[in-house]
């Protein structure tokens, strides 16, 4: 899968209690490892969801290959997954790592794949889905073998740096050609972060287009940094004077 370009020229977002980001502007090639810098509270996240079509951005103009924003969302969201986003990819701690990569594995037939791909017969989507599992894990360096119990670990068995790598796997099963990663390396300590600066590297070396908010640099990465902390980060998409708008938007942001 080829990555995307990814462009922003005075790109905002203002919700009810004030702009979320303003003024972001951006201009990165295909494959490009983005780097999101900022303190907390200064809209990263609700960038990172408005470069992926999931929140609907007030002022400015973006281009996500050649989609358009906020003109063209749902395009967006057609080639982009975002991972470890709080509220909207949660990981359900009572479900095993296997299942959450087999539920995924569904989702994509259901929803990310052609028709052509819905009437399949069932050995060849078997066989299909197991691939794009497999591919998933290997990219985001996840080792099945070393979990606890294997693929039957459940989610709350999972050490911080592990279930980040399950959320870039799952993320990665729909073989996005933009990956949006959120807080890649809240809590870890050193040599963890630079784990996780090695492992979005090595995804957008391989061509994925990436896009992370982090607390401190990524080598080589084209670095984005939002402006300064307010009390609350969070903010409501809006759209272009409608309730309706804004509320699809919420919506969207949630079945990510």
């Amino acid at each position: 899968m080829h990555g995307v370009p990814v462009t922003a020229e005075r790109l905002g977002l203002e919700g009810p209690r004030g702009w979320a980001f303003q003024g972001i502007s951006l201009d990165a090639g295909p494959g490009a490892l983005i780097a999101v810098e900022g303190p907390s509270g200064s809209g990263r996240t609700c960038l990172l969801l408005a470069l992926t079509g999931r929140m609907r951005a007030t002022e400015g103009t973006a281009t996500v290959g050649e989609a358009r924003l906020p003109r063209h969302p749902a395009a967006v969201r057609r080639i982009s997954a975002v991972a470890n986003v709080a509220g909207v990819t949660d990981l359900e701690p009572a479900l095993t790592v296997g299942e959450h990569l087999r539920e995924r594995a569904l989702l994509q037939r259901r929803f990310g794949d052609s028709l052509r791909d819905l009437v399949r017969p069932r050995g060849e989507w078997t066989a299909r889905a197991e691939q794009l599992i497999d591919d998933a894990v290997a990219a985001a360096g996840l080792d099945l073998d070393s979990l606890p119990r294997g693929a039957r670990t459940v989610v709350r068995d999972l050490e911080r740096i592990e279930a980040l790598r399950l959320s870039v796997a799952l993320a990665l099963v729909g073989r996005p050609r933009l990956l949006a990663v959120d807080d890649a390396d809240l809590k870890l300590p050193a040599a963890e972060r630079t784990e996780v600066g090695a492992l979005l590297a090595s995804i957008a070396e391989a061509g994925t287009t990436v896009v992370a908010v982090c607390g401190e640099g990524l080598e080589g990465a084209v670095v984005v940094r939002t402006g300064t902390a307010r009390e609350d980060e969070t903010a409501t998409p809006e759209g272009s004077g409608t309730g309706e708008e804004a509320g699809d938007a919420l919506a969207t942001t949630g079945r990510a």
